[in-house]
């Protein structure tokens, strides 16, 4: 008995060492560098969006053409991360993609807001018997 607890001290004192020996993460989730990415990709998106209302009138195509140019420039960014010149983590790309869908958001929110489509607009129905008119 007296062994069993021995060699169950030294396995737990054993499994603690790694614990204790383990480095801070070079790349942490919340750094500066996150809030960066998250950032411009924001902007990016939004203003992609914004952009092309110009060129087309469904919503649909400004959230693809506004995703697009952000996903774009956060993969190129990476890309030239990894020549060497950079840093390269997955972790600044996840950030990308948040602050792209964020950015989506907010300008799709502001458009809805303050520019409805013309699908939303109020449509006279047939009169019913009786002359009593029907308005969505």
């Amino acid at each position: 008995m007296v062994r069993a607890g021995f060699l169950l001290s030294i396995f737990l004192s054993m499994a603690l060492v790694p614990a204790s020996a383990r480095a801070s993460d070079p790349d942490p989730w919340f750094g500066h560098d996150k809030f960066l990415h998250f950032s411009v990709s924001n902007g990016l998106a939004a203003g992609g969006y914004a952009v092309s209302s110009l060129f087309w009138e469904g919503r649909t195509e400004r959230l693809i053409a506004g995703g697009s140019f952000s996903l774009a420039l956060g993969a190129a960014k990476e890309l030239y991360d990894m020549t060497g010149r950079g840093d390269p983590s997955w972790r600044d790309f996840t950030w990308d993609v948040i602050g792209t869908a964020t950015g989506l958001a907010l300008a799709w929110g502001i458009d809805e807001l303050f520019f409805r489509s013309d699908a939303r607009k109020p449509v006279e129905a047939a009169a019913t018997p009786g002359g009593l008119a029907i308005r969505w």
